[in-house]
């Protein structure tokens, strides 16, 4: 059974960091592509970053330059590195297996999430 398990979301001020892991289980993530995925306030959710099974990377215009996808093939678990965060960050953040180009529609697995706010 695949489950995907993010943590690590919480406060910080505009221009801060996180590093929200997903612990993946039920299947390896290095044979799979990996999406983040985030749902604003009132908003539909979107992908901002994605990994494919060679490595290869893809942002978000919205975030391009300040995020970074990646994997940790010993621990079976993705981290998303945030930098210079802005309130329009303020999001729950979601990991999900495979290329989710579309996150609205379609069937694909995906954690509970975890909320980032970026406020002061």
């Amino acid at each position: 059974e695949v489950q995907l398990v993010e943590s690590g979301g919480g406060l910080v001020q505009p221009g801060g960091s996180l590093r929200p892991p997903c612990a993946a289980s039920g299947f390896t993530l290095i044979f799979s592509a990996m999406t983040g995925v985030r749902q604003a306030p009132g908003k539909g959710l979107e992908w901002v970053s994605i990994i494919d099974s060679a490595g290869s990377t893809h942002y978000a215009n919205s975030v391009k330059g300040r995020f970074i996808i990646s994997r940790d093939n010993a621990k079976n678990t993705l981290s998303l590195q945030m930098n210079s965060l802005k309130p329009e960050d303020t999001a729950v953040d979601f990991c999900a297996k495979g290329p989710v180009w579309s996150p609205n529609s379609g069937t694909y697995s995906r954690g509970q999430g975890t909320q980032v706010t970026v406020s002061s």
